[in-house]
């Protein structure tokens, strides 16, 4: 694996090669590529149709943080059409590869501005959201970044500005949200990795977060499969 901690890596097999998270040689991560950019043409188009794809097709629910690697790859998020950030932005790497775009994973800090109740007190009161997930794609000779993560149903209902991606330049959060309130903010960038850092990721989870943050969260997925609980996207956002 390797980590470019600051700045972008050069474009090399390491950035186009199927890794244990991002399993593009599994045919269901393949084969919604390959029909997700089935109409176009050059390799910006193609990751501009996965972005899209991704961001709406899959809906964002942090309750699926967990500690488990199986939840992380791109495989899985496809059959659970659920993830937070990270498994997000894996799927949108793998399928980039499996296209012969180089892709890495890059992992920022934010403060979020707007949040739950109920997330938070399973965060315990913490509004740092530490790797926060996105994709670093190589297009046109040169990196950007794409974060699919908020789906447009829960930018709606949150007063989110929804994140575009037009290819040429990097898609992340929007600092304010449409009412003007402070949305994300970017504190910290920990680089590009050609392959995700999971033991770095669920290490540094649960340093900052309780203890008891991955068992809460599949306690919460229980609760909302049961329906007794509502869905993220559900609940009232707090400024």
């Amino acid at each position: 694996m390797e980590h470019c901690a600051t700045g972008f890596p050069e474009p090399g097999p390491l950035y186009l090669e199927p890794t244990a998270f991002f399993d593009f040689d599994e045919p269901i991560v393949r084969d919604f590529a390959a029909t997700t950019t089935a109409d176009a043409d050059t390799p910006t188009d193609k990751a501009i149709k996965l972005f899209y794809a991704i961001r709406d097709g899959i809906r964002y629910d942090p309750y699926t943080m967990s500690g488990d690697p199986a939840m992380y790859a791109a495989s899985y998020v496809l059959e659970a059409k659920a993830a937070f950030c990270v498994p997000k932005a894996a799927l949108m790497v793998a399928c980039a590869r499996s296209l012969g775009i180089h892709a890495g994973i890059g992992l920022s800090n934010v403060t979020n501005h707007l949040c739950t109740d109920r997330l938070l007190n399973l965060m315990g009161g913490q509004s740092l959201f530490i790797h926060h997930g996105y994709a670093v794609l190589h297009l046109d000779g040169k990196w950007v970044k794409a974060a699919p993560t908020f789906n447009l149903k829960l930018c709606t209902k949150f007063d989110v500005v929804p994140t575009e991606f037009d290819g040429k330049s990097s898609a992340l959060f929007q600092e304010y949200d449409r009412l003007g309130r402070r949305h994300m903010e970017y504190v910290a960038d920990h680089g590009v990795w050609s392959d995700l850092d999971l033991d770095r990721v669920v290490s540094d989870f649960l340093a900052l977060y309780p203890k008891t943050l991955f068992d809460d969260m599949t306690r919460e997925r229980a609760r909302n499969a049961a329906k007794a609980a509502a869905r993220f996207e559900d609940e009232r956002p707090i400024a």
